[in-house]
């Protein structure tokens, strides 16, 4: 596998996991209004706004967690203790751990 095939792996597989993945989430732990939680849970992509405050903006090979201040380690604390609540404020944070974790993997699983 070449490169380029990695990259596409890459980029497929990041995507399917916030975009989609999400939704079976939704769909097995937020039952009966599973449709709601997945739109929370996509909403939760805000916090890659934090990116616009780096130099470069994107740059695939660094590590979001830790870098970005919404991706930083205080705040994925606060995303945990987010887990206590309940209601919306429960999906919000397993969105944003879930979010911390793809951009995890998406930097530790496919470095070249």
């Amino acid at each position: 596998m070449n490169a380029d095939d990695l990259a596409l792996i890459r980029t497929f597989t990041h995507y399917f996991l916030h975009l989609i993945f999400p939704a079976a989430i939704a769909y097995l732990f937020f039952q009966p209004h599973w449709k709601k939680a997945y739109v929370i849970m996509l909403a939760t992509m805000l916090v890659d706004l934090d990116h616009l405050l780096a130099n470069p903006i994107f740059d695939p090979n660094r590590m979001s967690v830790g870098f970005h201040i919404l991706h930083s380690y205080p705040a994925i604390a606060v995303y945990f203790l987010m887990l206590f609540f309940k209601g919306n404020i429960r999906i919000v944070a397993v969105g944003l751990l879930f979010h911390m974790l793809t951009d995890f993997q998406d930097f530790m699983f496919w470095q070249h």
